[in-house]
C-alpha cells in the first residue's frame, strides 16, 4: 500500500489489527518487513503500519536528488493518518527512522501516545553525518565516491588505524561501503534526509508537556548511536524509561525483538 502524492510514493505493510495504531519507521539499509518480528510480539494490542523509507524499500521520491523537508514529509504522514482515519497513535523507530517518527512528534504532539526510540538518530547530530552532508564540498567527496570508493575507503581505514575513529565504526562504515549500490543509497539517504534536524528542546518541551510516555532501546557496544551521546535528552524527559541491551547497532531490532520475548511487561502502549 501506498501513500501518494503526484510522484511521490511512501510505501507501508500492515502488521496486525489490534486497537492501537502505530507508525513503525525502519534504520538505514533496511525495509518495513523488518519489523515483522516486533509487530507479531506486540500481537492483539495493536496495528503495525510499517513504512519504508525513502531510498528503501518501495518508496520512491518525485525527485530522488531533491532533500526533503521536514514540513512535507509531516504533509505526507498527516495525508497517511486522515485517509486512516487515525487519530491518536504510537510511534516506532530504528536508528535513521527516528528522524521521521521526531517529524511527527513535531508537527502532531498532541496525538502520539507511546514513543519507541530504538538507537535514535536526529537526536544528537552524529559529527562524521555533518561533515559528509553539510558542507557542499564533502557531499561532492561522497557523491564521487559512489562511482570510485576506494580513496575514501583508504581513509576511513587510515582514520581507524590512527585510532582518530573507533574499529567499530570503520568495519560499519566498510559494510555501508561495499557495492554501488549500498554507496548510492548512502549518498542519497544522508543529503536527502539531511534537512531532517531538530532542537532538542523543543522536543523536550513537546514530549513533557502530557508527559509522553518514551522508551529507549540502546545497545552497550553501540558506536554509532551510543548511550553517552543521548543521557542529557534522556534526562530531560519527563516520562522516559531506558532498556539497555548487550548489543551493538547493526542488528539492534532482533535484540529488541528477543528482549521483548523474554521481558512481555515491557509491551506497554498507553
Amino acid at each position: 500500500m501506498f501513500v501518494e502524492s503526484g510522484r511521490t510514493k511512501l510505501h507501508y505493510q500492515v502488521y496486525g489489527r489490534g486497537p492501537l495504531p502505530v507508525l513503525a519507521f525502519h534504520g538505514y539499509g533496511q525495509n518495513e518487513s523488518h519489523w515483522r518480528n516486533v509487530a507479531a510480539l506486540l500481537g492483539e494490542r495493536v496495528t503495525v503500519y510499517a513504512f519504508d523509507l525513502f531510498y528503501h524499500g518501495r518508496s520512491r521520491l518525485a525527485k530522488a536528488d531533491a532533500p526533503i523537508s521536514k514540513k512535507r514529509l509531516a504533509e505526507l504522514l498527516t495525508q497517511f493518518l486522515a485517509e486512516q482515519g487515525i487519530d491518536t497513535f504510537g510511534l516506532l523507530a530504528f536508528s535513521m527512522g527516528a528522524k521521521f517518527a521526531l517529524t511527527l512528534v513535531e508537527a502532531l504532539p498532541e496525538r502520539v501516545a507511546h514513543l519507541w526510540l530504538i538507537a535514535p538518530d536526529g537526536i544528537r547530530t552524529q559529527f562524521w553525518y555533518s561533515l559528509a552532508t553539510y558542507p557542499p564540498w564533502m557531499r561532492g567527496v561522497l557523491g564521487r565516491a559512489v562511482l570510485r570508493p576506494q580513496h575514501l575507503l583508504n581513509l576511513i581505514e587510515a582514520l581507524g588505524q590512527r585510532r582518530i575513529v573507533d574499529n567499530g565504526l570503520v568495519r560499519f562504515a566498510q559494510w555501508q561501503l561495499d557495492s554501488r549500490e549500498k554507496r548510492l543509497r548512502v549518498y542519497r539517504s544522508w543529503t536527502g534526509f539531511r534537512h531532517l534536524v531538530f532542537d532538542t528542546k523543543r522536543l523536550t518541551q513537546l514530549l513533557n508537556r502530557r508527559p509522553t510516555p518514551v522508551t529507549f532501546f540502546l545497545g552497550k557496544y553501540d558506536r554509532v548511536i551510543p548511550h553517552a551521546g543521548l543521557r542529557e535528552f534522556i534526562a530531560s524527559l519527563r516520562n522516559a524509561h531506558t532498556v539497555l541491551l548487550e548489543a551493538g547497532h547493526a542488528g539492534l531490532i532482533y535484540d529488541v525483538a528477543g528482549y521483548l520475548r523474554r521481558h512481555p511487561q515491557e509491551l506497554r502502549w498507553n
